[in-house]
């Protein structure tokens, strides 16, 4: 952005300011209209803060674990290499990467053996020496991602290189719920597995957990994708596909909850970032049809006020029993 952004657009009117916390804090300071964020749930809990100060809108796309379900009824291959490569596209550093897998346990070793196809096919059998694959953003997050993996069950993939920030590909199996990979967005190539009895127990998992940005779900069942898309709540769902609704620029793109708010993409972001104003503009004639709203508000103004209001309205008013009015509301 910084290269590009000076080429196309005026640099005063679209100045970039790189830098870390402190240009950022200091930014936070300024009046802004609005606050484009994307990154972590706790830097963005940070940026709705400091926005608040001087109420600032935001748009917030945070990310968070997009979950996986793969059904058994599905093509198990092909499902497995479109994983493959939403997971490790980037050395998984994508905010829409599959996060993690659910899926039944008598399909758990048929996962993982297709997924490792797919690696060698992707990355061949050494990823570290090849040039499509790629590394760890700095040190610290190395760091961070290799110490997810404490406890975990490697069924293939683990090494690393911290001088080179090289994490292979990696999937780890019968990962427990309250392990500590499953307790933060793993944002690197580590792929674990949570074994479910099936559909039920799959949306229930999801449901007890913060809301993804995205979700991912692989059947062949029409029927089963329309229940996770009524049963569940995420920023985004994909049917049989990873991270491709992204490209989408028709399709609202944002997260709900901790994953964010608001949205974006094509007319979408137009709107995001735009404020919608009601402008009215009156003549100063006609005040004899005004004085209906002015005091004293006697029986025939109000009759008067009613009938142009439900006018407005597309209402119609009867007599109804007793005396009432009974009002019809017709489309």
């Amino acid at each position: 952005m910084q290269k590009l952004l000076p080429l196309y657009l005026d640099q005063e009117m679209y100045p970039v300011v790189t830098g870390g916390v402190p240009e950022t804090q200091e930014l936070l300071r300024q009046h802004f209209d609005h606050i484009f964020y994307t990154g972590s749930s706790a830097v963005g809990k940070l940026v709705m803060e400091a926005a608040a100060h001087h109420l600032t809108p935001v748009t917030l796309e945070l990310g968070g674990k997009s979950p996986c379900y793969i059904h058994k009824d599905c093509d198990i291959t092909v499902a497995c290499r479109r994983i493959t490569w939403g997971k490790f596209e980037n050395c998984g550093q994508t905010c829409i990467a599959p996060d993690y897998i659910l899926c039944e346990p008598d399909i758990q070793d048929r996962v993982v053996e297709e997924i490792r196809k797919s690696v060698q096919e992707f990355y061949t059998d050494d990823p570290k020496a090849f040039s499509d694959y790629g590394r760890i953003i700095n040190v610290s997050h190395f760091r961070r991602v290799m110490g997810l993996m404490a406890g975990c069950t490697v069924a293939f993939g683990g090494a690393s290189d911290e001088s080179q920030l090289y994490i292979a590909p990696t999937v780890l199996t019968d990962v427990m719920p309250d392990s500590k990979i499953m307790q933060e967005e793993i944002f690197g190539p580590l792929l674990p597995i949570v074994t479910v009895s099936g559909v039920d127990e799959a949306i229930r998992f999801i449901n007890k957990r913060e809301k993804p940005l995205a979700l991912y779900v692989f059947s062949s069942s029409s029927k089963l994708i329309k229940r996770f898309i009524t049963e569940t709540s995420s920023g985004g769902l994909l049917a049989n596909d990873c991270i491709m609704h992204y490209t989408i620029s028709a399709l609202p793109f944002g997260g709900v909850g901790n994953s964010g708010m608001g949205r974006y993409h094509g007319k979408h972001t137009f709107d995001q970032l735009s404020h919608l104003r009601g402008c009215m503009v009156k003549s100063l004639s006609m005040e004899s049809v005004n004085s209906m709203r002015y005091p004293p508000h006697t029986p025939a103004k109000l009759r008067l006020a009613r009938l142009l209001i439900l006018g407005r309205l597309g209402v119609a008013a009867h007599p109804g029993p007793a005396g009432l009015t009974l009002v019809i509301i017709g489309e």
